[in-house]
This record gives structure tokens, C-alpha cells and sequence, in this order.
């Protein structure tokens, strides 16, 4: 049952995402989710690494001739202040503060929306620069495998965020849909340590060899 009654300042409790059953479920349901993910992006990191070398002849480019650092920094750190942003969201949320919550939510989808611009414009380059594609060696087919994956996962928050902060726009924080807020930015900062992930592990250590 939907709990939606209205509240207050002095009636909102300290941990609005956990009061119900509905939302303790969705917590638990969450965590498998994201336990699959995990999985799901070790076993993509662990192709990544087989084959980062596997590039034939010498006309292809490897990952130390590939990647500029400063694009792909600047990137890392619109995506680590989107999550600092979802932080201060869900602050104002525990103190039922709506309209300083939906401004953080907002900002975080505009960092987010700004890094996948970036990742976006990086493929394309290299793509037209060094002809680096899916399919030019088994280490485009890896990088694109994982990075684009985790690009994939950044559309889907946005999207979700987005999703959730129009839909609510007039309805006001209820217990019903603080869990979903919540949820949704427990999901943002998984994406965020990914692609921290991602930056030293793709990034780094291929332009140390």
C-alpha cells in the first residue's frame, strides 16, 4: 500500500527512504541488482585486461598513442562532482527540503549529461582520428565493450533521474517516493565508483604500458 499522506517538517522522520516495507524491499531488491552488476563489470574488466595488447601490425594505435589524459580527467571530474551533487540532494531530502533537493538532482544530471557529451565526442575522435573502432582489434572490441557499457549505464541514471524528478515535480516528498530519490542515487554513485574504476585501470595503467 502506497503511503502518500501529507507531511511535515516536524513529521518527517530522520531515514524517510526506509520507513515502509515497500521501500526496505526495494533496498533489498536493489542490492541484488547491483551484486549482478558487479559481476557483470568484473568479467568486463577482466576481457579488458586479456586483451588490451591484442592490436595487430603496427597501423593500429595502442593505448599509450590513443588516449588523451586531460579529456578523459576533465570528464572524471564532472562525473565525481555529480556524485557529491547527489549527495547534497539527499541531504535536503532528510530534511524535507523538495525544491533544494530537485535543484542538486538537477545538477547532477547536468554533470552527468556533460560527461557523456565528453565520452561521446572521445569515441568520435578516435574513431576519425586513429580509426580506432569496434571492430579494428580485439582491444577497440574491449575498450568500447566496457567503456561504452558504463556510458550505456550513465544514460539509464540520467534517464531514471530525470524520470523521477518530472514525474514528481508537484507531488512534493511523501514516503512513497523518498526511497525512490534514494535509490536512484545509490545507483548514481555505483556508476561513479565504476568509472573510477574504469580511469585507473583503462586509463592509467595504458598510458604506463
Amino acid at each position: 500500500m502506497h503511503t502518500e499522506e501529507k507531511m511535515t517538517v516536524e513529521t518527517w522522520p530522520a531515514s524517510p527512504e526506509k520507513q515502509t516495507l515497500e521501500a526496505k524491499n526495494k533496498f533489498l531488491g536493489f542490492w541484488f541488482f547491483l551484486g549482478g552488476e558487479t559481476v557483470l563489470f568484473a568479467s568486463l574488466f577482466a576481457t579488458y585486461l586479456a586483451l588490451k595488447d591484442k592490436v595487430p601490425g603496427t597501423e593500429h594505435a595502442l593505448a599509450k598513442d590513443l588516449f588523451e589524459l586531460p579529456l578523459v580527467f576533465a570528464a572524471t571530474m564532472l562525473l565525481l562532482t555529480s556524485s557529491l551533487t547527489s549527495v547534497y540532494a539527499m541531504y535536503h531530502m532528510k530534511n524535507f527540503n523538495f525544491k533544494k533537493m530537485q535543484l542538486w538532482m538537477w545538477i547532477t544530471v547536468a554533470l552527468g549529461a556533460a560527461f557523456l557529451g565528453l565520452e561521446i565526442y572521445e569515441f568520435n575522435h578516435y574513431v576519425h582520428e586513429y580509426h580506432h573502432t569496434f571492430t579494428s582489434s580485439a582491444f577497440g572490441s574491449a575498450f568500447y565493450t566496457l567503456v561504452g557499457f558504463h556510458g550505456g549505464h550513465v544514460a539509464f541514471g540520467l534517464l531514471w533521474i530525470t524520470t523521477l524528478l518530472i514525474r514528481n515535480s508537484r507531488r512534493g516528498l511523501s514516503l512513497y517516493n523518498a526511497p525512490k530519490f534514494y535509490v536512484a542515487s545509490l545507483y548514481w554513485h555505483f556508476i561513479d565508483v565504476v568509472w573510477v574504476f574504469i580511469f585507473t585501470v583503462v586509463y592509467l595503467m595504458g598510458m604506463v604500458g
